[in-house]
């Protein structure tokens, strides 16, 4: 197996930075669009094992990524817990629940046990790369559940933190997603990804008093069971501080965020960084950012190539291709 992501993360000797990308099998690809329409919806398509182990393996087939992620959606362990969620066209996420926490149920990972299907069907399909399993932060999915989409702002979660009415649902959420992550480890998967997005609406001091506090004990548990974990965030870089003593293993960053100062200052190894927007721009401009950014990152530092967010539908596939290529190519040796 190409472990180059595992080593980089250990801080073991490698010749080049491993690399892979947020939303890597997406809608930018004519091949994973051809997948979707089999389903009707979102939902029904990520709950379709052979579509989403397809989906799963396109970017080993199209990029000649270092990891591959499995596909599903964050959103996933809010439905046995008893919250209903609908994908509409051009909206995003719509969730459906009554609102009362105490109506809110433990779960288990055999309730989710297409997810473990797909991490199987990967792992079963090849062997040339890592599979990175992943789940949304504890305070991102109470984010989603207050609020909808937070595009619209996050009123409703922070009114409810600063109650502190959330507490219990908070605790429950943390109790969930060690319980969804185990499955997924038990199921095979070498990494894992928190995706903590919505962070980036908070204050310093909230982040610190409401998401922080809950995302350590979530981590800390789910360290237990021995495989590598990268937490990902957007926002300021004054984040950094509040996740000092975080026992992630990698801390993946956005574009606002000087990662070189960082790397000088935290022990975690790092991921992440360049701004997607970067493929928007002749393939001149992505070899001149992308080498940028790599000729900053110091020889020894434990680092994962990553964009500082996901890709868009819009981006060309081509120009991925040559993203990754320009990576590939950079030797520290």
């Amino acid at each position: 197996m190409n472990d180059l992501i595992l080593r980089s993360i250990r801080g073991e000797k490698i010749d080049r930075f491993p690399v892979w990308l947020m939303r890597q099998a997406g809608r930018y690809m004519p091949q994973y669009r051809e997948l979707r329409e089999k389903e009707r919806d979102f939902v029904s398509f990520y709950k379709n094992v052979d579509l989403s182990v397809k989906a799963s393996l396109l970017p080993l087939e199209l990029l000649e990524v270092d990891a591959l992620i499995i596909f599903s959606d964050i959103l996933v362990p809010l439905e046995p817990m008893g919250v209903e969620v609908r994908f509409e066209e051009g909206e995003g996420p719509k969730l459906y629940w009554d609102g009362n926490f105490k109506s809110l149920k433990r779960i288990s990972y055999e309730d989710t046990s297409f997810v473990l299907e797909i991490i199987r069907g990967v792992k079963a399909s090849q062997s040339e790369v890592p599979v990175i399993g992943f789940c949304g932060g504890p305070f991102t999915l109470l984010s989603y559940m207050l609020d909808g989409s937070p595009h619209k702002g996050l009123r409703n979660t922070k009114l409810c933190l600063w109650s502190g009415e959330c507490k219990q649902a908070l605790g429950l959420l943390v109790e969930n997603l060690v319980e969804y992550v185990k499955g997924q480890i038990l199921a095979g998967v070498d990494l894992i990804q928190v995706f903590d997005s919505w962070v980036l609406h908070l204050s310093y001091e909230d982040f610190e008093d409401y998401a922080n506090v809950y995302l350590k004990d979530f981590i800390k548990s789910i360290k237990e069971f021995n495989v590598p974990v990268i937490y990902f965030f957007r926002g300021s870089g004054s984040f950094l501080k509040a996740l000092k003593d975080l026992p992630a293993d990698c801390i993946s960053v956005d574009w606002t965020v000087d990662i070189v100062e960082s790397m000088e200052v935290y022990s975690h190894a790092f991921q992440g960084n360049l701004d997607p927007y970067v493929l928007y721009a002749d393939l001149e401009t992505i070899r001149r950012k992308t080498l940028d950014l790599l000729r900053c990152i110091p020889r020894k530092t434990r680092y994962v190539f990553n964009l500082g967010h996901g890709l868009m539908p819009d981006m060309e596939l081509e120009k991925v291709k040559y993203l990754v290529q320009v990576v590939k190519s950079y030797r520290i040796a």
